[in-house]
C-alpha cells in the first residue's frame, strides 16, 4: 500500500489574499496530480504546520505540490506555547491549533498526514525516508522541522529517578499529572529559572497537588537571558507573592532517591539539601539534528542543529530545515517566532520565488512578550546592549564621508582599552523602576538618543509593540527619550492609530498591521474570527488580540460599515434591545413583536427571529411553548420537547439534578430504554441520555418516566441544563462545602428557565475541582468561609475560563448573586451568545459586572432578583403538560393522514446498541423541482381541520404520507391583499366560512425530504419571507428552513427576490446552497373541508421521492467510514492480545460461568436481584419479560 493511499485525504485551503502573478492563470496550471512535486515534511509541530498552512495558501492556484507531513507525536498540531493551560482543561483538542475539520478540507492529494509515526532514516540517493512502521515514503522535497528536545544532565546521580521529569511535550504533562497523584501534598521542584523553567513552575502550581513548589536558578536571578538584575530581581519578587519558592544561586549536585529509586530529595553542590518528591528539569533544549546526523547532512559541532544557509537549505539539495532544528549562523532559536519566519521564507520560495526575488531569512527578532505566573514580561531588540555592547548601531545619516560609528575601535583604541581596560558600550540606559506597582522599565538608546536599541519592562508592557518596530525600522526618534517613560501610561485598549502598516503585531505569526487592515478592506474578512483564521493573528499565544481588534474595529469605521447586531433583516434591533421593548410594553404574541417592531408589520419572520422572539416570550412570561402561541416560533428541539437526531430520531434526558440520582430511578431509566429499544449514553453533565426515540414514541415514553417521579431535562432548550457536582462533604474526605445539596437547590431553582444561549453550572466541595466549575457559565468552589463564585466559562469551539465574580460568598447570598447575574444575561445578552463572548462584550468585562451584580452600580439589583423570582414561580414540567392535554398530544406523530410509520435510515449496531447509519456522503443534487410528470390530478390528501383556523405565528404545518411518499404541507396566513404567491404553479386559495375577516390563507406542498443529507424534516422547519427590496410585497416570497442544517426552500413562485432583481427565484429553490432543490406541488383548500394537492400517478411518484430509494442506508458514507473509523485500530489492538481484556461491547462478564450484562438483567427483570448468580444460567428458570 503506497503512504498516500494509506493516509487520510484531506481537504482545505483557500486561496491567498496577497494576489497572484498573472503566469498563475496560464494553462499550465494548475499542475495535475502526476505532474505535481511531493514534499515531504518531517515533523508535525507549531513550525511544520505553520510551514504548511502558508505553502498550501501560496500554493492554492499553482497547485505544483502535494504535502505528506509525518508526526511523531499521537496529536495533530497543537499550542506548545499555550501548553501550561493543559492543567486547567486536560483537553488536547483545546490546545490544536487547527481542528479536525481543518485538515479535511484541502484539495484533493494536497495534504496528507500520519501521527504516532518516526522517520527513521533519510535515503538521499533514492530521495526516500524511512518509518518506524517500516514503510518508505518517497519525496522530491524534503522540509526537516523536528523541532528539540528538552535538555536533562545525566551526568547528574539520580537523573533517571521516578520522578524526574521535562517539561516539553502533551505527553510529559500527562505523565506529571499521573505521578503528582501518588505524592499529593509533597514539595515539586523546577530546575531552571528561564522562560520554560517559570511555565514548568506555573504548570506544578495548575496542578493543586503540591503542598508547596519550587524553582531552582543556578544564576542570582530568573530570566537571566532576557531580564537584566534589577528586572530579573523583581520578577522574583513578585512570583514568590504568587506562592512561588525561589532559590536563586543554586545548583544540583545530586538527585536523591529511595529504596525504589523514586526522588525523595535534592542535594546541591554547597551540601545543602532539599526535601522533595518531584523534579522537573526546565534548563534549555537540544535541536534534534540526529535523523540529519545519520544521514550525512551536515551538522554544527558546536551547540547542535542542521546548518542551514540563508534559503533554508542544508548541505543536500532539496533538503530544508526549519524551526529549532535549524542552526543559521552557528545559532539555534528556541522561540516560535523564527521558527514561524523560517517556515514563511520558505514557502515563499518555494511557490512564489519564479515570479519574485527569493527571501532570505534574516537575523530574527529575539523579542519576546509573555505573561508568566500572572507578571507580565517582556524585552525587544538588543536588550544587552549596555552589558554586551550593540551588535548593530544605526548608520549615521549625516551628509558628506561617513563617519566612523560609535562603538568600532581604531588601532589606537585597541591599545588604550589594554591599558586602561575596554571603553564602556556606547549606549545609554532610561530606567524607571516602580516598587510600589511592580513595574520596571528599562529603554537602551545610541549616546545621542537619536536611535532606539532595546529595552525591557515588567509590568506593564502596552507599549511592547509600538517600541519593536522603531528598533528594526532604526530610524531616528522624534520625541526626547524621556518621552517613552513619562507617556507611556495610557488607560483603555491598545491603540493602532499611530502603528505603520508594515507594524509588526503577531510575533508568533509574523503578522503585520497591513495583513489585518488588507483582509478587512478587500472583503475577505467581515468579523474578528474570519481575520484569525485568514491571518492567523491572535491564535498563537493570543497577546495581541486587543490590537488586532482594535485594527479591525477601525478599518470598519474607516469603510464606512457600521458593526451592526441586529437580528435578521426583519427585526432592525439587537436582542437585547428587543428584549427590553417586549418586557416594556408587555408584547406577549409573535404578532404583536412584529407590528410593534418589525420593518413589515405583516411578515412571517424568518428561522433566526422567530426562536429568538420565542426564547425571549419564554424567558418573561414562561408559557408553555408547545402551545399554538409559540409553537410556530420554535426549533424541532423546542417543537417536540427533545433534541432531533440525524435519523429524525429524538433523545430523551430527565432532569437529573446535581447528578445525584436513586437506584430505583435508574431502574425505571433501564426499563424504559429497554423497552423502547433506546441507545443509552451518560453525558458530560452527569445524566443519562437515551437516543432513538420514535416521535409517535415520545409521549407514551415520558409518561413511564413521569409517572416514575421524573421531569423534563430541558437539553433540548437554551436554557439551564445541569449543575454538575462532586460528592463534596457528602461522601469526600476532603470536601469542605456541601456540593450536591448546593447542585441540587440551584438545578432546582433555575431549570426550565429560557436563555439567549444554554446555561451549564457546576458546584465542587473544594479546591481539587473535581466538577469543573471554573469551566461553566456558574460555578462555586466551596472555601472554608462558603463558596467562591465563578462566571462566564465555557467549553465549546471556543473555549473560556471562568473569572472570579465574589469571593467566600455565604451559602445563603449565593442565590441571590447568581439571579441577579443571570436575569442580568438573560437581558442584555446577544441572540444564541454564550456568557463567556457577552463577560468579554461587557463595558469593563468581569469588573463592571462586579459593579453591577455586586454593588448595585445601575440599581436594578431589585429588579433582577424580583424578575427571577416571578420566573422560578412559573415552573412547570413541559412534559406533564403534554400528558395530560389530548390537544398537545396528537402534535407527536409522525403522519397526520396515516397511524403508520416509516423509517429513514437504516441503523447499525455497535457495543451491544443500536446506533443510525453514518450521514450519505454526498448532497442529492438530482432536478426534482424540474421533474416532468406525466399528469397531474387534484386529490384530496388530509382535513383542513388538522391545521388551526389562523396561527398566531402565521404558519402552521403537516407530514402525510402518500404510499411510499412522503409530503410535507404547510398553511400560510396573510393579510388581505397579499396573494401569498403561487402564480400558475400554485392555485389561489378559496375563501370559506373559517377564515377571520383579517386574513387570507394559502396551502402549499413540498416533498417532504431534504436533499442535502436526505432528511425526512421540512414540515417541521420554520416557514419564514423575504423582505429584500427586490422582493414583491404583494406576491412575497416565502420559504421553509430544514431543522437540521438551514437549508431553505422557497414554496411560492414570486416576481422577485433575485439578488439583481431581474429574475424570479421559482418554487424549489434552495436560497442558500444553489446545487439543491425540491419538488413542490399545488395545494388548496377546498369547501368539502379537505386540502386537495395536485400530483402525479402513485408509482411514478414513488419512483422519484419514495422514502424506500432515499432511505439512507449502510456503507453509503464511503472510504473510511463505511469499513468504520476504527478498523485499523481494532485490528492492531487484536493483534496485541488484549490480555485480561473483553471485546469492546461484548457484555461478557470476567467472572467464570457469569452471565453478563444481558443476562443479568433479564434475571432481574425475570425475578429479582436474587436470582443473579454466577452459573445459574441467569434466570433461574423464569420467564424473562418480552421486550
Amino acid at each position: 500500500m503506497s503512504w498516500a493511499d494509506s493516509s487520510p485525504g484531506l481537504q482545505a485551503g483557500r486561496t491567498p489574499i496577497n494576489g497572484h502573478h498573472p503566469e498563475e492563470d496560464s494553462e499550465q496550471y494548475p499542475k495535475g496530480p502526476s505532474q505535481r512535486k511531493r514534499i515531504v515534511v518531517v515533523g508535525l509541530g507549531m513550525v511544520g504546520i505553520a510551514f504548511i498552512e502558508k505553502l498550501l495558501k501560496m500554493d492554492a492556484k499553482r497547485r505544483e505540490y502535494d504535502i505528506i507531513v509525518i508526526g511523531e507525536e499521537a496529536h495533530l498540531a497543537y499550542n506548545r506555547v499555550g501548553l501550561t493551560s493543559f492543567f486547567q482543561h486536560r483537553q488536547v483538542e483545546n490546545l490544536y491549533l487547527n481542528p479536525q475539520d481543518w485538515y479535511n478540507n484541502t484539495p484533493s492529494g494536497a495534504l496528507n498526514y500520519h501521527l504516532n509515526t518516526m522517520v527513521t532514516e533519510i535515503h538521499k540517493n533514492e530521495r526516500v525516508v524511512s518509518t518506524s512502521t517500516g514503510e518508505t515514503v518517497p519525496y522530491d522535497i524534503l522540509v526537516l522541522a523536528t523541532g528539540s528536545d528538552a535538555l536533562l544532565p545525566r551526568h547528574t546521580p539520580g537523573h533517571d529517578a521516578k520522578g524526574v521529569f521535562v517539561y516539553r511535550t502533551i505527553e510529559d504533562l500527562q505523565k506529571l499529572i499521573s505521578y503528582a497523584d501518588t505524592v499529593k501534598d509533597s514539595t515539586g521542584a523546577v530546575v531552571g529559572g528561564g522562560l520554560l523553567g517559570l511555565e514548568a513552575a506555573k504548570a506544578m502550581m495548575d496542578l493543586e497537588t503540591f503542598q508547596k513548589v519550587k524553582l531552582i536558578e543556578r544564576n542570582r536571578w530568573v530570566l537571566s537571558r532576557q531580564l537584566d538584575a534589577d528586572a530579573g530581581g523583581m520578577v522574583v519578587d513578585l512570583v514568590t507573592k504568587l506562592g512561588l519558592d525561589v532559590l536563586i544561586s543554586k545548583r544540583v549536585g545530586k538527585i536523591e532517591v529511595d529504596d525504589g529509586n523514586a526522588v525523595k530529595g535534592v542535594t546541591f553542590e554547597d551540601g545543602e539539601y532539599m526535601d522533595c518528591k518531584c523534579l522537573m528539569f526546565a534548563i534549555g533544549i537540544k535541536a534534534r539534528d540526529e535523523l540529519a546526523r545519520k544521514a550525512g547532512v551536515k551538522c554544527a559541532d558546536r551547540g547542535g542543529g542542521i546548518v542551514v544557509g540563508p534559503d533554508l537549505m542544508t548541505s543536500e539539495k532539496d533538503i530544508y530545515a526549519i524551526g529549532e532544528c535549524a542552526s543559521w549562523e552557528s545559532q539555534t532559536f528556541g522561540l516560535i517566532a523564527p521558527g514561524i519566519e523560517m517556515a514563511d521564507v520558505l514557502a515563499f520560495n518555494l511557490t512564489q520565488a519564479k515570479v519574485h526575488t527569493p527571501r532570505k531569512f534574516k537575523r530574527p527578532d529575539l523579542s519576546t512578550k509573555l505573561k508568566l505566573l500572572g507578571v507580565e514580561v517582556a524585552s525587544f531588540g538588543d536588550f544587552f546592549a549596555d552589558r554586551d555592547g550593540p551588535k548593530d548601531l544605526p548608520a549615521k545619516r549625516h551628509g558628506g564621508a561617513a563617519k566612523k560609528k560609535e562603538g568600532i575601535q581604531t588601532g589606537a583604541d585597541q591599545v588604550k582599552s589594554i591599558t586602561d581596560g575596554p571603553p564602556p558600550p556606547p549606549v545609554k540606559a532610561l530606567t524607571y523602576k516602580d516598587p510600589f506597582q511592580a513595574v520596571y522599565k528599562k529603554y537602551l538608546f545610541t549616546l545621542d538618543g537619536k536611535y532606539l536599541l532595546g529595552g525591557m519592562m515588567i509590568g506593564d508592557t502596552k507599549d511592547y509593540v509600538k517600541l519593536v518596530p522603531m528598533v528594526k525600522n532604526q530610524k531616528p526618534l522624534e520625541v526626547p527619550p524621556s518621552q517613552f517613560i513619562l507617556g507611556v501610561s495610557k488607560e483603555g485598549e491598545d491603540g493602532a492609530d499611530d502603528l505603520t502598516d508594515d507594524t509588526q503585531i503577531c510575533s508568533c505569526h509574523n503578522v503585520t498591521k497591513g495583513d489585518v487592515a488588507t483582509t478587512v478592506k478587500d472583503g475577505t474578512c467581515k468579523s474578528i474570527g474570519d481575520v484569525k483564521s485568514c491571518t492567523k493573528a491572535g491564535t498563537g499565544c493570543g497577546g495581541c488580540m486587543p490590537l488586532v481588534q482594535s485594527i479591525f474595529n477601525q478599518q470598519m469605521k474607516a469603510m464606512g460599515t457600521e458593526i451592526l447586531n441586529h437580528l435578521c433583516p426583519h427585526f432592525p434591533l439587537s436582542r437585547a434591545d428587543l428584549f427590553n421593548i417586549i418586557y416594556v410594553k408587555k408584547l406577549q404574541t409573535f404578532p404583536e413583536v412584529m407590528k410593534e417592531c418589525g420593518k413589515n408589520p405583516a411578515s412571517l419572520g424568518c428561522e433566526a427571529c422567530k426562536p429568538t422572539i420565542g426564547s425571549i416570550l419564554a424567558s418573561l412570561y414562561n408559557k408553555n411553548i408547545i402551545d399554538k402561541p409559540l409553537h410556530g416560533l420554535q426549533d424541532t428541539n423546542d417543537k417536540f420537547l427533545a433534541n432531533i437526531q440525524r435519523n429524525g430520531t429524538f433523545s430523551v434526558i430527565p432532569r437529573v439534578a446535581g447528578g445525584e440520582i436513586t437506584a430505583d430511578k435508574l431502574i425505571v431509566i433501564g426499563t424504559v430504554a429497554k423497552k423502547y429499544n433506546l441507545y443509552c449514553k451518560i453525558t458530560g453533565g452527569q445524566r443519562i441520555d437515551m437516543f432513538g426515540a420514535r416521535k409517535q414514541d415520545l409521549v407514551e415514553i415520558w409518561t413511564e418516566l413521569v409517572n416514575a417521579g421524573m421531569e423534563s431535562g430541558h437539553a433540548y432548550a437554551k436554557s439551564l441544563r445541569t449543575v454538575k457536582s462532586c460528592v463534596g462533604t457528602t461522601w469526600c474526605r476532603f470536601g469542605i462545602g456541601d456540593s450536591v445539596g448546593m447542585a441540587v437547590r440551584l438545578e432546582e431553582r433555575y431549570k426550565s428557565i429560557r436563555s439567549p444561549h444554554k446555561i451549564k453550572g457546576g458546584v465542587s466541595g473544594c479546591v481539587r475541582e473535581c466538577a469543573e466549575a471554573q469551566n461553566k457559565d456558574f460555578g462555586l468552589i466551596a472555601t472554608d468561609k462558603g463558596f467562591n463564585v465563578f462566571v462566564g466559562g465555557n467549553g465549546g469551539t471556543k473555549p473560556r475560563h471562568s473569572e472570579l465574580l465574589a469571593k467566600d460568598v455565604p451559602p445563603d447570598d449565593v442565590v441571590p448573586i447568581l439571579d441577579r447575574y443571570l436575569m442580568f444575561y438573560i437581558r442584555t445578552a446577544d441572540k444564541l451568545q454564550r456568557t463567556a463572548r457577552w463577560i468579554e462584550q461587557l463595558p469593563g468585562g468581569i469588573k463592571y459586572l462586579r459593579t453591577v451584580i455586586l454593588e448595585d452600580g445601575l440599581n436594578i439589583c431589585a429588579s433582577l432578583e424580583q424578575q427571577m423570582n416571578e420566573l422560578v414561580g412559573t415552573f412547570f414540567c413541559e412534559w406533564t403538560e403534554v400528558i395530560n392535554s389530548p390537544e398537545r398530544r396528537a402534535q407527536f406523530t409522525q403522519f397526520k393522514n396515516t397511524d403508520s410509520s416509516q423509517k429513514t435510515m437504516e441503523t447499525v449496531t455497535e457495543r451491544g446498541q443500536e446506533r443510525p447509519t453514518n450521514w450519505p456522503s454526498e448532497s442529492i443534487t438530482e432536478d426534482f423541482k424540474g421533474t416532468q410528470w406525466s399528469q397531474l390530478v387534484w386529490q384530496p390528501m388530509i382535513e383542513t381541520s388538522q391545521f388551526p383556523i389562523s396561527s398566531p405565528t402565521g404558519s402552521s404545518s403537516a407530514t402525510i404520507k402518500r404510499s411510499d411518499t412522503q409530503l410535507a404541507i404547510f398553511k400560510i396566513d396573510t393579510p388581505k391583499g397579499s396573494n401569498g404567491g403561487g402564480g400558475d404553479a400554485q392555485s389561489r386559495q378559496q375563501q370559506n366560512d373559517q377564515k377571520p375577516e383579517a386574513s387570507t390563507s394559502k396551502f402549499y406542498a413540498t416533498q417532504q425530504m431534504c436533499p442535502h443529507k436526505r432528511a425526512f424534516a421540512l414540515s417541521d422547519g420554520i416557514v419564514g419571507d423575504n423582505l429584500s427590496e427586490n422582493n414583491s410585497k404583494t406576491n412575497p416570497e416565502f420559504w421553509v428552513s430544514c431543522p437540521f442544517h438551514k437549508r431553505n426552500y422557497i414554496l411560492n413562485d414570486n416576481d422577485g427576490g433575485s439578488s439583481n432583481g431581474s429574475s424570479t427565484r421559482s418554487a424549489g429553490t434552495c436560497t442558500n446552497d444553489p446545487t439543491l432543490n425540491i419538488a413542490t406541488f399545488p395545494a388548496e383548500a377546498r369547501p368539502d373541508g379537505w386540502v386537495y394537492i395536485k400530483l402525479p400517478p402513485v408509482e411514478e411518484l414513488d419512483a422519484r421521492l419514495g422514502t424506500t430509494k432515499w432511505m439512507v442506508r449502510n456503507g453509503e458514507s464511503g472510504g473510511a467510514a463505511a469499513a468504520g473509523p476504527f478498523e485499523k485500530l481494532d485490528r492492531k489492538l487484536k493483534s496485541l492480545g488484549q490480555k485480561g481484556r473483553k471485546p469492546v461491547g461484548g457484555g461478557e462478564s470476567h467472572l467464570e460461568g457469569g452471565v453478563g450484562e444481558k443476562g443479568a438483567a433479564r434475571a432481574i427483570l425475570a425475578g429479582g436481584e436474587s436470582a443473579v448468580g454466577v452459573g445459574t444460567g441467569g434466570c433461574g428458570g423464569s420467564a424473562a419479560a418480552d421486550w
